[in-house]
């Protein structure tokens, strides 16, 4: 899922340029109780001050570093039927949503792939892959747009962000202890913090919040069954059925590892790697669907 990767992606760097930024202009030394202990009811609260701030503003330009990254070229004005019906179909399944008819977009891609981002449910962007627009038969186009469609009525990015939020404070507490440990014990530092804390609390930090997004991930799959079962219910079980089964069939081997588990089809992993996954696999998401139709 392209949102999943990008929200993560923007929320790690400004975690990091963050975490440095308060480190160079001494925000740290608050973490000092008479230069030998840590103050951990501060650094708790420092921590959750820089990982709610870099979970918001990762949620705040999303649609921005979405539009950017995906060169995404957005449909204003419709030029030809089939930008038309595309847009049309956005509106009519944003009313049924109950949401304000989101951005719409198209990204050059022969990979069968969409995404939808966005800071509020009113104002969100959902885009298509160019091949994925090639391939699908509109039944299959309608129900991938009502799936992106679900994940914003369904507020999953406000959700992640909260729970990223969460994640990031945790991580910033604990790497900030381990620095410490490692500035105090291995490095003998009796006052402030050397050079070891920052360098250390750092290599942690990103360790750390590799690790931790396998909570974001676990939720990431958890809400794309919601929002296939949303999906079903504005436009039928039969078109997700079929658009899953078009996404299973040309999707998975097109898309480059890198990209797999981001794209709204994902693809079969081993029992760890899917721990890392954003996507369950489509059978099971299919066998869901069928078992709610």
């Amino acid at each position: 899922m392209l949102r999943i990767a990008l929200f993560l992606g923007t929320n790690l760097a400004i975690l990091v340029v963050l975490s440095i930024t308060m480190s160079i202009f001494g925000i740290d030394g608050v973490l000092d109780d008479n230069g030998i202990d840590l103050d951990l009811t501060s650094l708790l609260f420092i921590s959750s001050i820089i990982g709610f701030t870099g979970s918001f503003i990762s949620l705040f330009i999303s649609k921005w570093i979405a539009k950017k990254s995906m060169g995404v070229k957005l449909i204003l004005k419709p030029e030809n039927e089939s930008e038309k019906w595309l847009l049309t179909t956005l509106e009519d399944i944003s009313v049924k949503a109950k949401i304000k008819t989101p951005e719409f977009g198209i990204f050059d891609s022969q990979q069968l792939n969409a995404f939808a981002t966005g800071a509020s449910k009113n104002n969100s962007l959902v885009a298509l892959s160019s091949g994925l627009i090639n391939h699908m038969n509109q039944d299959e186009i309608e129900a991938v747009i009502a799936h992106e469609v679900s994940h914003i009525s369904n507020g999953d990015m406000i959700t992640m962000t909260l729970i990223q939020g969460i994640i990031n404070t945790f991580v910033i507490f604990f790497s900030r202890i381990i620095g410490h440990i490692v500035d105090r014990v291995i490095f003998k530092v009796q006052r402030g913090h050397g050079p070891a804390y920052y360098i250390t609390s750092i290599i942690v930090q990103i360790l750390l919040s590799i690790l931790a997004n396998i909570i974001v991930m676990w939720f990431s799959r958890k809400r794309e069954y919601q929002a296939d079962h949303s999906a079903a219910k504005l436009v039928g079980s039969n078109k997700m059925i079929s658009a899953l089964k078009t996404l299973s069939t040309k999707s998975p081997d097109s898309l480059p590892d890198q990209m797999a588990a981001f794209g709204i089809a994902g693809k079969k992993q081993s029992a760890y790697k899917s721990l890392f996954s954003s996507h369950p696999s489509i059978e099971s998401r299919i066998e869901s669907l069928l078992k709610n139709s």
